[in-house]
């Protein structure tokens, strides 16, 4: 990272674990080695920091250095500074306790990692002559207050703009910190657009209430001027209930910030919290209602990730539908895949990212961002003797420490949540078929291919420990979250398959034939097991939607048993309505498992259903997220009464991969698109789509509409392709920009 350890310091009076200070020192240039050739800042913290060259930011990232497990790596953020002068150079940094010392999760912990925040900074400046001067945090430095005077991720923060330039004369000393500095590898978090609000009006109650028209994470700006030491309070949340905030699915995060005037014209804008919210509550306002649709204004912020994928057809509602997953992604790539970004928790799920993974990579340029969370995932897993945690950075152990067992039950692997450690660098994989990035995560993959092993029992099935199975069934109450109807043994067992499958497939790309034929032997085992324990003459035992659905997707039957499974699914779905009978772990492969099977029309129609529980029931209750619960809102405008409630969850926008590949007809034939299969599957509802992608071999766009008897298809690769049509024969396209038709229905 660099040439030196770096010293990181903090102030030697201790305070509270929420308070922001700033960091200083003052120098000059060193005359007469040819003048300023190029000048770094490399800046980190234990917490979060910002750093100030001459009392200007130095940079635009937020939250760095974000969130590691930091009990082994701390990465190291640099910047190029520009506007030295020849003397008095002041170089600050602005710390706050960020994720290091602030709350994290719903149990109210706080510094979990240590209760003192601290920072470390380097300003490396090369002169003409290749002299370099070193300006680094140490003993010298000295702190202050700051104008944010309190920040919590969770909490919000307190800025008083009444202090413009406090002494800064306090003593530092320094902080040990004994793990890896290390280079950022993904994305900065950055602000990535500002929106104005679309309605201020006030409340049954009275309160005053501003709508941004977006569920969005990020913070908001406030232009005001009033009597000095009056304040202003903003509230978060994402939806109303009877017209007033509706703050209880925030549980105990507070997700307020307050602003102290000073008298004279200010400008609020925190950089130390985030907020999910699409309204605010705003207490204290000293001007007009109306005054509001000029002075505040939200900032959107995130990890800096390039949209690379979209996707529009003929039906207005799953457009939306496809707006509001990116929505979510956007909202819950801050720094660490989450969960969540609105309440007390907002934890790197495994679970969740495992579904969406497919999702993820198509409709951003998330690689390196899903690189760097899985070198945490890595480490945290191999301390923990192969287990892959729940969440990542491992928040709940340090939760839980003390106490007689883990969250959740056993410390044993667990499905589909630590099949992240797998599913996660495969999909990866066959978006950039980047071999050297698989190989860098393999040893992660096997360790938790490993661990899965030497828990399946003699008949090849896995039973043991916690899971969470196909948690939030619909059929489940409110306040039982993991009272599915498919059994935890069917999900796990289905789970451990799959990864076999995928790690066999990994070790022959590797070139490790004897790995690729241990994890085959495994895979062929658990495939008996779960035939004899949940395959029976009907089909799949007992027949569920979920079931099913992972037993067609993953392989696990074929010929007959499929065949069987896949009527047992298609009358499922119709008996329901075609309304949704899956939770997390059904739900990204069921509209899959219908379209092996021959039931598109079944998939399509499901995919467009409107009544809950449904993809789009959201939407026609104004979503502009996806929930995280079917019925997050109840159709009588009520929240849901469960505690576990978020409306911005993108999980279940998981569909989304399908859409991509079997509505709008891209996927990779080969990883890497290094060739592209065209294979759109029209159904019932929609006679048009359109989808693009920027893959890493080059744009690849497909656009198709049927029209009487005719499928008229556009498509441009920049790779050899297949184009595939139900009913017709295979066609092999060039590169370039192609225009085909087809007989319809074939």
């Amino acid at each position: 990272m660099t040439d030196m350890p770096m010293t990181f310091i903090a102030p030697a009076e201790r305070g509270p674990t929420d308070r922001v200070v700033r960091l200083a020192t003052t120098f000059d240039l060193v005359a007469g080695h040819g003048g300023v050739e190029r000048a770094t800042l490399f800046f980190t913290a234990l917490g979060v920091v910002e750093p100030y060259v001459n009392d200007r930011p130095a940079t635009t990232a937020l939250l760095t250095p974000g969130w590691s497990s930091y009990e082994w790596r701390l990465r190291v953020a640099e910047t190029p500074v520009e506007g030295l002068t020849p003397t008095g150079n002041r170089l600050a940094l602005r710390l706050a306790p960020g994720w290091y010392a602030g709350r994290l999760g719903w149990q109210d912990g706080r510094a979990l990692y240590g209760d003192r925040p601290a920072a470390a900074a380097r300003l490396a400046v090369t002169y003409g002559d290749g002299h370099v001067q070193v300006v680094e945090t140490n003993e010298m430095w000295s702190w202050g207050e700051d104008r944010t005077r309190s920040a919590d991720l969770y909490d919000g923060e307190t800025i008083d703009a009444r202090i413009v330039d406090p002494p800064l004369d306090g003593a530092v000393e320094p902080v040990a910190y004994d793990g890896s500095l290390e280079r950022y590898t993904s994305p900065p978090v950055v602000r990535q657009e500002t929106l104005s609000a679309v309605a201020v009006t006030r409340s049954p109650s009275g309160k005053l209430l501003v709508d941004f028209g977006q569920n969005l994470v990020g913070v908001t700006r406030l232009s005001v001027r009033g009597d000095a030491g009056a304040e202003i309070r903003i509230r978060h949340a994402e939806v109303l209930e009877n017209g007033e905030l509706g703050t209880r699915p925030l549980r105990s995060a507070r997700a307020t910030d307050t602003y102290i005037l000073s008298g004279d014209d200010d400008v609020f804008e925190p950089s130390f919290t985030f907020h999910g919210f699409r309204y605010v509550e705003v207490e204290g306002w000293p001007h007009a209602d109306d005054d509001l649709f000029r002075a505040l204004t939200a900032t959107v912020i995130g990890s800096g990730l390039r949209r690379t994928g979209s996707f529009r057809s003929s039906h207005a509602l799953l457009n939306r539908f496809a707006d509001n997953v990116a929505w979510g992604m956007r909202g819950n790539f801050v720094d660490v895949p989450t969960d969540c970004p609105q309440r007390d928790e907002r934890l790197g799920w495994t679970g969740d990212i495992a579904a969406f993974a497919p999702t993820a990579v198509f409709l951003f340029d998330a690689q390196d961002f899903l690189s760097e969370w899985l070198r945490d995932v890595e480490a945290e897993t191999f301390a923990a003797g192969g287990i892959v945690p729940f969440v990542v950075p491992d928040s709940l152990k340090r939760e839980s420490a003390g106490t007689p067992a883990p969250p959740f039950g056993s410390p044993l692997p667990t499905a589909l949540w630590g099949d992240a450690a797998v599913w996660v660098p495969w999909a990866m994989f066959q978006h950039d078929g980047d071999r050297d990035r698989l190989a860098s995560h393999a040893g992660l993959m096997r360790a938790h291919g490993d661990a899965v092993a030497r828990v399946l029992e003699d008949d090849g099935t896995w039973r043991a420990g916690f899971q969470f199975g196909d948690w939030l069934d619909p059929a489940a109450p409110p306040e039982d979250p993991a009272a599915a109807r498919t059994p935890t043994a069917l999900v796990a067992t289905a789970c451990a398959f799959r990864t076999f499958t995928i790690l066999a497939e990994t070790e022959e790309v590797l070139g490790d034939r004897a790995a690729a034929a241990r994890f085959r032997d495994l895979a062929a085992r658990v495939r008996s097991g779960f035939a004899a324990s949940f395959v029976d003459a009907d089909g799949i035992a007992p027949a569920t939607a979920t079931g099913c659905a992972l037993a067609i997707a993953f392989g696990l039957v074929d010929g007959a048993d499929r065949d069987r499974a896949g009527e047992q699914l298609a009358t499922i779905v119709r008996g329901s309505g075609h309304r949704i009978d899956t939770g997390f772990a059904g739900t990204p492969f069921v509209t899959d498992a219908l379209t092996l099977t021959g039931h598109v029309d079944d998939a399509y129609r499901l995919l467009l259903q409107t009544e809950c529980p449904s993809w789009l029931y959201p939407v026609t209750m104004g979503a502009t997220t996806v929930w995280e619960r079917w019925d997050s809102m109840l159709p009588d405008g009520s929240i849901n009464p469960g505690e576990m409630t978020s409306f911005n969850h993108y999980a279940l926008g998981a569909v989304a991969d399908w859409m991509h590949r079997t509505v709008g007809g891209i996927a990779p034939a080969e990883p890497g698109y290094r060739r592209v299969l065209i294979a759109p599957v029209p159904g019932p509802g929609i006679d048009h789509a359109e989808t693009s992608l920027d893959s890493p071999a080059g744009r690849v766009s497909v656009s198709w509409r049927v029209s009487g008897d005719t499928l008229a298809l556009t498509a441009e690769v920049p790779t050899p392709a297949v184009v595939r049509i139900p009913g017709a024969a295979a066609v092999d396209i060039a590169p370039g920009r192609h225009e085909l038709e087809f007989a319809w229905p074939a």
